[in-house]
């Protein structure tokens, strides 16, 4: 380790807060650098970026184009306040409005997904002159107090009281269902209805939104059952309230199509997105606006606003990063590599583990659930586990990167979500250590 690189490690500890974690129990590793799906520490040693660092790397490391537009557009004018004009924001508008659902066509940017998540919420409360928003238990949304107030997990709990206005619902999870469903067509119709008396108790006339991630994220990577988004956007249509589909994760091609409500041919009233539109290599974020939002604030003036919004140089990026997928067919190689690749591959590996209760996703989003008893279906870990309880998934986490592999994991999950650029021999070589690591999971498995 070199003198500058033992400098970044001790200038870390001493100076340093990091976020979501206990300050004196960390111990970062300290990134060298990385290129495409690979990434190495300041000792040499490489992994395969199995996270994609917080499933945002959508490009991989570094990619040539992205890089090179950030640096033309930082020779040519770095800031401009978005009271302005510039080339790079409208193209960025352009060509996200040209890739969103049906007729959303303007773009309001923001710095990340949570500040898109607030500015959609705004938009659905003037939209509607109501004030609830709906969202579900198993979900998150962001860090900033209204979506840390939408978010569902248990990083909501310390942060409350926050937004008022917020009432949850459960969505569908077939493997572990609220409904007791037996099928998903059934955890369809019993997560419909259930939404619905949620309408019905609420007052329809108070509602504002519904809130959701069209496959949700962090919290499970649940793909909707047949029928569960369309059934959605009827309920909020009848009622008068606006459908907001949280993308920061699922987005431009990560479930093999731009966006993830895409394979259902839903159009949401307000789309939120982040991460995967320029690889988080500077930050970005927005909300795609519907004509009936739009249209409410043509003739007066929005509630809010950032500084940074439409930073040239995140734009840049975006741009670089949407032509980067159109010519190499992004979204359609996902599809064809999470069908062909990763499904079957997972399938058998749950066929081989006893620790595997499930797997289940899209495109190049997938969760491996981890259970002590199939039959029981028992968590590996408990819900929202620490210290010794969640050790088993330590022994889980430890396994994957001795192998070289970095893994995302959440409560009992190991999530499979590699940049989509990754080779098919290195998400191969990625699920065949997942495999062996496994071993560790089957030691507490019945």
């Amino acid at each position: 380790m070199t003198a500058e690189l033992t400098d970044a490690y001790r200038d870390d500890r001493a100076h340093v807060f990091h976020s979501w974690s206990a300050q004196r129990a960390l111990d970062p590793v300290v990134v060298a650098g990385g290129l495409g799906s690979t990434f190495w520490d300041t000792d040499g040693r490489r992994y395969l970026d199995f996270s994609s660092q917080l499933v945002n790397l959508n490009l991989g490391h570094q990619h040539p184009r992205v890089v090179a537009a950030i640096q033309e557009q930082a020779a040519q004018l770095c800031t401009i306040a978005p009271t302005f004009g510039n080339a790079a924001r409208s193209t960025a508008a352009r060509l996200i409005a040209s890739v969103a659902p049906g007729d959303l066509q303007h773009v309001f940017f923001t710095n990340g997904g949570t500040e898109a998540n607030e500015h959609a919420v705004r938009m659905a409360r003037g939209t509607t002159g109501r004030h609830k928003i709906l969202a579900a238990y198993r979900s998150y949304h962001g860090a900033t107090t209204g979506s840390i107030t939408l978010t569902g997990d248990p990083r909501r709990w310390a942060n409350e009281p926050a937004m008022p206005g917020v009432v949850r619902f459960f969505g569908p999870y077939p493997y572990r269902s609220p409904f007791h469903a037996d099928s998903p067509e059934q955890e369809t119709e019993r997560a419909l209805a259930h939404l619905e008396e949620v309408f019905t108790f609420e007052g329809p006339q108070t509602i504002a939104a519904v809130i959701l991630e069209s496959v949700v994220g962090t919290n499970g990577i649940l793909v909707p059952p047949p029928g569960y988004l369309e059934g959605v956007r009827d309920l909020c249509d009848r009622h008068g309230a606006l459908l907001i589909a949280d993308e920061v994760m699922s987005g431009f091609g990560r479930c093999g199509e731009w966006f993830a409500v895409d394979r259902w041919g839903v159009v949401p009233d307000l789309v939120t997105f982040a991460k995967g539109v320029n690889s988080g290599y500077v930050p970005l974020g927005g909300v795609i606006l519907g004509p009936r939002v739009y249209e409410t604030f043509a003739d007066r003036p929005f509630p809010g606003g950032l500084t940074y919004s439409g930073h040239p140089l995140a734009c840049a990026a975006a741009v670089a990063t949407i032509e980067v997928m159109r010519d190499e067919s992004i979204p359609e190689r996902v599809r064809d590599l999470g069908e062909r690749v990763v499904r079957p591959r997972l399938e058998k590996l749950r066929d081989r583990h006893p620790s595997v209760g499930d797997v289940r996703g899209l495109g190049l989003f997938w969760a491996i659930e981890l259970v002590r008893d199939r039959d029981t279906k028992e968590m590996l870990v408990p819900y929202n586990a620490a210290g010794p309880a969640a050790k088993p998934m330590a022994e889980v986490v430890a396994a994957c990167k001795a192998r070289g592999v970095w893994p995302f994991t959440h409560f009992n999950r190991l999530h499979v979500v590699p940049p989509l650029v990754i080779s098919e021999a290195e998400l191969l070589e990625g699920i065949d250590a997942i495999d062996d690591a496994l071993d560790a999971a089957d030691a507490y498995a019945s």
